[in-house]
């Protein structure tokens, strides 16, 4: 099982980095986190270069397929999701018909500095998210005053947004389980 992190925040010292981190050390044993750490490598989206996207662009589509689910951690820009990210969730939908996180079970997390904790950005990335043909846990998990916890690079979680956490991460990988074995069950019957 696999989980892929996309971090919306291109900054060095992003709270949402931090918070990605901090999920993939609370997935259940036995889950691969994997990060995708090259959303400023992604060039503004053109649908005349579909043809051809860059190696970045190729990279995102790639792991977004073989992830088994989809952790995305984001800030809240202008009430809204990152330019950045959004940008890049458009890359991942295309071509059309052809969303490389067509039925990928999907969550979205946040951290901000203000005391809401990016909700809205989450609830806009899921409603994105939907848009491609994920499976999105309608929940969310804001992480106000991120700059108050943070230190070294860490974010540190009192015990009940830990447990939060935890919660919506094996919500997160049970939704995958449940997609796999749909999957294997669906090809076992073609193969009979």
């Amino acid at each position: 099982m696999r989980v892929l992190g996309i971090s919306g925040s291109l900054r060095r010292d992003s709270y949402n980095s931090a918070l990605l981190r901090a999920a993939a050390e609370r997935l259940p044993g036995g889950v691969e986190f994997v990060s995708f750490d090259r959303l400023a490598e992604i060039p503004a989206y053109d649908g005349d270069l579909e043809e051809g996207p860059t190696p970045a662009v190729a990279d995102l589509r790639a792991a977004m397929r073989e992830a088994d689910a989809v952790l995305i951690a984001t800030p809240e820009y202008n009430s809204s999701i990152p330019g950045a990210l959004k940008n890049a969730l458009d890359w991942a939908s295309r071509p059309a018909g052809e969303s490389a996180l067509m039925g990928t079970p999907a969550a979205v997390i946040g951290a901000s500095t203000g005391m809401f904790g990016a909700v809205w950005a989450q609830a806009e990335t899921r409603k994105v998210l939907g848009a491609l043909g994920g499976r999105v846990l309608e929940r969310e998990f804001p992480f106000p005053r991120a700059q108050d916890s943070y230190a070294d690079g860490e974010l540190t979680l009192t015990p009940e947004q830990s447990g939060a956490l935890e919660e919506m991460l094996r919500e997160l990988v049970a939704s995958a389980e449940e997609v796999a074995e749909a999957r294997a069950q669906a090809q076992a019957a073609t193969t009979a």
